[in-house]
C-alpha cells in the first residue's frame, strides 16, 4: 500500500517522464512510448517504470537504448523536478506488455468463437 507521499511522487514523475518521451519520440516518426504506470519505492529513492512501446516489434531494441540513456533521462527529469523533489529518484524501466497480452487474449477468443455458419440449424417440419 503506497503512501500519500509515494503516489504524490509517483504522478509527478509519470507526468514528467510522458513529457520528456514525448518530446524524444517526436524526433522518430513511428515510434510511440508512452510511461504506463511508476511506482515509487517506501524511501522515495527508486522508481520502477513501466513503458508502452509502439510498434511493439521494436520494444527490445528502444528499451535497450532507453537502459543506456538513464543517466541523461534521470538528469532530465531532475530538471523539470527540481522545485518539487530534493532528489531525483534513480530510474528502472521495464516493458509493460499487458497490451499485448489482452491483444493475444483477443486472437485466441476470435479463432474459438464459432462462426454462424457452422451452427446447427433446427427444421420446422416435425
Amino acid at each position: 500500500m503506497d503512501t500519500t507521499r509515494q503516489q504524490k511522487i509517483s504522478r509527478l514523475v509519470q507526468k514528467e517522464l510522458s513529457e520528456i518521451f514525448r518530446r524524444e519520440t517526436a524526433k522518430t516518426h513511428g515510434t510511440l512510448v508512452s510511461v504506463s504506470s511508476v511506482r515509487v519505492s517506501p524511501d522515495l529513492s527508486v522508481a520502477n517504470v513501466r513503458l508502452s512501446i509502439f510498434p511493439s516489434e521494436n520494444a527490445q531494441t528502444i528499451m535497450d537504448n532507453i537502459n543506456q540513456n538513464e543517466r541523461g533521462i534521470r538528469h532530465q527529469l531532475a530538471q523539470q523536478v527540481r522545485y518539487q523533489l530534493r532528489r531525483c529518484p534513480e530510474l528502472k524501466f521495464h516493458i509493460d506488455d499487458s497490451l499485448d497480452y489482452i491483444d493475444h487474449i483477443d486472437q485466441l477468443l476470435a479463432k474459438d468463437k464459432p462462426s454462424e455458419n457452422s451452427e446447427p440449424s433446427e427444421n420446422s417440419e416435425n
